[in-house]
């Protein structure tokens, strides 16, 4: 899958095959986030990967939203040794989920509310920050929860903000339509093979 295909088709999945995510895969993802870019190359992370089944359903017990935690094959939580580097946890987390889903692995992020309990659930240091939690598994087939069902019911009635309502020319304010952006535009032509 090209990357921008990955992108584009990439969705928030939180129902989960009743299976573990393979180690090679984990690993795979794990090292897509490791490569993110961060400001400076300080590299202000780590992971805990969490395989463990019950972790994962107490893990899934210390986020408002964090329910399909319990039910994936892993999970990856993003640990930060400064506040200010959570724009860079973004970027891991990002990288991770499309390395996951270039892979037929589906992902969903979940806040940990409960800072102090998702601490002592994976012995996290009070001196680290804890970043979002990555659930990862294999995608369910037609099988979506019903908080699932509910999400799907509210986005699909917003759908996606079209490109010229987001995009402002040279200044803040100056608009111009612009054309919808077709697959695959931007993408050099094959080169043609020549005899030497």
């Amino acid at each position: 899958m090209d990357a921008y295909r990955c992108v584009t088709s990439k969705r928030d999945l939180r129902t989960y095959l009743d299976r573990p995510l393979e180690e090679a895969v984990l690993l795979r993802v794990l090292d897509a986030g490791r490569r993110a870019g961060s400001a400076r190359n300080r590299q202000p992370w780590e992971f805990v990967a969490v395989t463990d089944r019950d972790l994962l359903r107490r893990l899934s017990r210390c986020g408002r939203f964090a329910g399909h935690l319990a039910r994936a094959g892993a999970a990856v939580v993003i640990v930060l040794d400064d506040r200010r580097a959570l724009f860079d946890a973004g970027r891991a987390a990002q990288n991770m989920m499309l390395a996951a889903w270039s892979l037929g692995v589906a992902s969903c992020p979940a806040t940990l509310h409960r800072d102090a309990q998702a601490r002592t659930v994976l012995a996290i240091p009070a001196d680290r920050v804890l970043a979002p939690a990555i659930a990862l598994g294999y995608p369910a087939p037609r099988d979506r929860s019903r908080v699932e069902r509910l999400i799907l019911t509210v986005v699909a009635g917003r759908g996606r903000k079209p490109l010229e309502a987001l995009v402002h020319w040279n200044r803040f304010g100056v608009r111009r339509p612009t054309p919808a952006v077709r697959r695959g535009a931007g993408r050099q032509p094959p080169t043609p093979d020549v005899p030497s």
